[in-house]
């Protein structure tokens, strides 16, 4: 480090459990902060006296919607055309290199779509189970940005989704690419989610009763409105976006806004009429 310049080099492989299989940082991190959201659903379930069974239920749900809907969300909103041409990479931790395929794990996963999958997969459980959608989106809207800022730290150490340059002497040289620093927006998007799971867990402990949807609104309003704002600092990540006013990311964000915004209006007069 010098000035204020952070040379970063680390390999994003902790550990080859076999010759082809690797333990990254940004998996574990993954895991991570799920569980971490978990642990702390998992108490407000208990506050509200609600049976643990239906959390466990609710975590594969959410898994799986994350996972399906992130991958899913990188292929078709940034690459539709390489991985129309290449199916089989969808699904599978595969790419083909020289000729022949090889296990590279999932490079490429899509916030937006993740967001999108876990929506989705929140609906079939209510259905299939019976209860209030927008009940259940509140309580996991309070620990999501917990996952959220915990890929972010995936993606630092994987040395991707940085920023532009910083144009001075300071940033984050990631040395695996360029020397060149830039703005971690990787971090600045990890403390942001954080500082937000802040905001929406006082909301949620204030002894006065809130209308479901309410947090829900609140976190859609804060994460994607941070996403929105960071992205000016940040370089675009597919070809198509330099042409862009703003780019895919921002613009993935706004439909969000709006719908967060949408449901704070009617939660807050809907509280002011029930008065």
């Amino acid at each position: 480090m010098s000035d204020g310049i952070i040379n970063w080099n680390l390999d994003p492989v902790i550990y080859w459990i076999t010759n082809s299989f690797p333990l990254k940082y940004y998996g574990l991190l993954f895991v991570t902060g799920l569980l971490l959201a978990h642990y702390i659903e998992k108490h407000i379930f208990i506050k509200e006296n609600i049976p643990l069974e239906k959390l466990e239920k609710l975590l594969v749900y959410i898994v799986v919607g994350i996972v399906l809907g992130a991958r899913l969300g990188h292929c078709f909103f940034y690459e539709p055309l390489y991985y129309f041409q290449n199916p089989m990479e969808i699904l599978l931790p595969i790419k083909k290199i020289g000729g022949t395929y090889k296990f590279i794990g999932f490079q490429g996963l899509a916030s937006h779509g993740g967001t999108i999958g876990v929506l989705i997969a929140i609906g079939i459980y209510c259905k299939k189970y019976k209860t209030n959608f927008l009940e259940v989106l509140d309580k996991v809207a309070i620990v999501a940005p917990i996952v959220a800022a915990f890929i972010r730290f995936g993606n630092f150490m994987n040395s991707e989704i940085y920023g532009r340059p910083t144009n001075g002497n300071w940033g984050v040289v990631f040395q695996r690419d360029d020397l060149i620093p830039r703005h971690p927006t990787q971090l600045y998007e990890a403390f942001s989610y954080l500082l937000i799971f802040g905001i929406l867990f006082i909301i949620y402990n204030k002894k006065k009763e809130k209308p479901n949807g309410l947090i829900l609104g609140v976190a859609l309003v804060l994460i994607f409105l941070a996403r929105f704002i960071i992205e000016f600092f940040k370089e675009n990540q597919v070809g198509f976006e330099d042409g862009m006013i703003i780019n895919m990311g921002q613009i993935l964000s706004i439909p969000f806004i709006i719908v967060g915004l949408i449901l704070i209006f009617i939660k807050k007069t809907l509280v002011k009429v029930l008065r």
